[in-house]
């Protein structure tokens, strides 16, 4: 369910009910891109069912989805159907349009083809873990998670939220286990794998990725001592799952290991949802709670309080 992974702590004071956030969520309620618009951000049933709740909750742990929509027409198109207008209006009053007139005419132009264009959609899984004050996106870039961000705080009031910032910086870390002489001065329950990409601070930024190495060796290391760090590192947690870890703890490519999956126990469709999720959720909160430590723990930093709109439900 999580094949990316961001990590934020929710801020003290934030404790709504499933109820109020279902409440919350439907005033965001996913509704497709009109004929003339280009873009469309709202929730979406995360079982999968039509008309289903918009939060699930499995075990304590809170599921929702984000549905994100977009149209887009190749620029050359409107360029080019800018230009014949141009053109057009060029013939027959004998001027040429303005920098004014053709960005309106471009932006007409735009209006008029988006109706045609396809719709591409992308959806990102929330987790939120009340308990231990946690959310966690399945996002793949920063970009999408200012998105999901921006609609929880949209519905949300009082919600505030911090990314997860540790002792050790996970550049420190992975290079000092990339140092290691041997596998034994690796955190507990962490295995570095076999993939890593090591790139220069220098103003040439050279960049080298080893994949299906063995990287606790001498080569490795002379990359790192010329000053080559660690943007990525493959890690395996508990010989359970395994992920590539990144220099802004991010976790990409997050994979449950061979017969990990099979402790659901079910095969039933409609309970498979259910027991994903509680697997899911299982095993990833240790995971992230085992990283943490391997990272020198969590610093305690001030989280600002993200200011509510006047409309927002009164969490």
């Amino acid at each position: 369910m999580f094949k990316n992974v961001m990590v934020y702590r929710i801020g003290e004071g934030f404790a709504p009910s499933v109820t109020e956030v279902q409440t919350a969520l439907e005033a965001m309620a996913f509704v497709e891109c009109g004929a003339s618009q280009d873009k469309s951000i709202g929730w979406i049933p995360p079982r999968g069912e039509a008309h289903g709740p918009l939060i699930e909750s499995v075990a304590g742990q809170w599921i929702m989805k984000l549905m994100i929509e977009s149209k887009a027409v190749p620029g050359n198109v409107v360029r080019r159907k800018a230009d014949e207008r141009i053109a057009e209006i060029e013939a027959a009053t004998g001027r040429k349009p303005g920098k004014k007139e053709r960005r309106d005419l471009m932006d007409d132009v735009l209006l008029s083809l988006l109706p045609q264009a396809f719709a591409r959609q992308s959806t990102v899984l929330v987790w939120m873990d009340l308990e231990n004050r946690r959310l966690v996106l399945n996002a793949g870039s920063q970009g999408k998670a200012d998105e999901v961000m921006s609609a929880l705080m949209n519905v949300m009031r009082g919600l505030s939220v911090s990314l997860i910032q540790t002792a050790t910086s996970p550049q420190a870390a992975m290079t000092q286990w990339l140092l290691a002489p041997s596998s034994d001065e690796w955190p507990a329950d962490l295995t570095v794998e076999r993939e890593t990409v090591l790139k220069s601070t220098g103003e040439d930024a050279a960049s080298v990725r080893f994949t299906r190495h063995h990287l606790v060796n001498d080569d490795v290391r002379k990359h790192v001592m010329e000053g080559k760090l660690p943007t990525q590192l493959a890690l395996s947690w508990d010989g359970r799952v395994a992920f590539v870890l990144t220099e802004t703890f991010q976790l990409k490519k997050v994979q449950f290991l061979d017969g990990v999956m099979d402790e659901s126990g079910t095969d039933k469709d409609e309970d498979r949802f259910d027991a994903d999720v509680a697997l899911s959720t299982g095993l990833l909160g240790p995971l992230i709670d085992s990283l943490i430590d391997a990272l020198g723990g969590e610093m305690a930093l001030g989280v600002a309080a993200a200011p509510g709109d006047e409309t927002d439900p009164p969490f």
